[in-house]
């Protein structure tokens, strides 16, 4: 399989975090919090915790903070099937393929959920034929990209399609509110919403560089699926994140690596490019040590953090385009996300 396309999409609102900690003076969530939960928000909003801004759909900022499961679920209807469809067509533009070429969409999001799924937004917004394969993945988390790579890569060993499109969307802005549960507190101050896709397809596309999928691998650890959920709680999205997921989360990436890397006979030193999901400030330390890497080579993971905060499934797709633009160098590259359940996968890819 060959990864032919490549694009993101963002918001055009951008909000730096100073921004957003002068939106909350004298909001009335933010003045109904407990003193500890506004000295957390303090701390993150304007402290080095590796972001500086975020684009997220909302006008402003005070916007999620009705605490209404209407509005909230709103701002995902609204504005996921324009993110998505944006960055597919991006994608298929810069792979250049015609829309009706394609033989499956699959979309994955997690941050609001919708039936039919965002397929049947995307396939129309996209024009895309009447047969397309149409496949919705939900409840993956921030891993969902690998997952979705993974099912495009079976269709087309299979031979049920020549040609596929991967979509990742997230409105994590859509689970954005306030209260005393520091879980919400920092998901709040980490997240930001965008869309990420690529066209696969069996056949390199002889006008960019060959990005190749080798080999892949994932874990599944459900005994850890109680540090990273979502639940609902009174209508809304809650982000029950625990303090030991960055440590989960490096491990779980490690062994997978060293997993498929003794599988491949790719060792480490063999890696050019590392393209991680950047969960977030600690995440990336996290990983660093655990793999036994330098700040240079999580350089685009930090570079997408720090402009766009955790994006969630689609955080893989910015990060990748982010080392491409940045002419990283050919050979192995390692691809990796990992979120809620707790799952990680990983992927070698051979880029020319």
């Amino acid at each position: 399989m060959y990864i032919n396309g490549l694009s993101t999409a963002a918001p055009p609102r951008r909000y730096t975090q100073k921004e957003c900690w002068e939106s909350l003076q004298g909001a009335k969530p933010f003045v109904q919090l407990n003193n500890r939960s506004q000295a957390i928000l303090k701390k993150i909003l304007l402290g080095e915790n590796g972001v500086e801004a975020r684009h997220m759909v909302v006008e402003r900022l005070t916007e999620p903070m009705d605490m209404n499961p209407d509005t909230l679920h709103g701002l995902f209807v609204r504005h996921a099937p324009a993110l998505a469809a944006q960055a597919g067509a991006g994608a298929l533009k810069e792979a250049g393929v015609d829309a009706d070429k394609l033989d499956a969409v699959i979309v994955s999001t997690c941050t609001g959920s919708v039936c039919p799924g965002l397929t049947t937004d995307v396939s129309e917004r996209l024009a895309l034929r009447p047969d397309v394969l149409a496949l919705d993945l939900v409840g993956q988390g921030c891993g969902a990209a690998l997952p979705n790579l993974r099912a495009a890569e079976a269709l087309l060993a299979a031979g049920r399609c020549q040609t596929v499109l991967s979509v990742c969307v997230e409105v994590c802005s859509a689970a954005f509110y306030l209260d005393d549960d520091p879980g919400v507190l920092v998901s709040a101050c980490l997240f930001g919403d965008g869309a990420g896709a690529a066209v696969l397809g069996l056949e390199p596309n002889p006008n960019r560089r060959r990005i190749e999928w080798r080999t892949a691998g994932s874990i599944l650890s459900p005994e850890d699926r109680h540090c990273l959920h979502f639940e609902r709680r009174h209508g809304m999205l809650r982000n029950v994140l625990g303090r030991q997921v960055p440590a989960v989360g490096a491990k779980h990436a490690a062994r997978l690596f060293a997993e498929v890397s003794a599988r491949s006979g790719v060792s480490r030193d063999r890696i050019a490019a590392w393209i991680v999901h950047g969960g977030g400030r600690d995440v990336l330390l996290a990983l660093q040590q655990r793999l036994g890497l330098t700040e240079h080579d999580l350089r685009w993971s930090a570079a997408v953090l720090r402009e766009f905060g955790n994006i969630s499934s689609a955080s893989v797709y910015f990060v990748m385009q982010a080392a491409l633009a940045d002419n990283a160098p050919g050979g192995w590259w390692w691809l990796s996300s990992f979120g809620a359940g707790f799952n990680c996968h990983g992927a070698l890819l051979e880029v020319e």
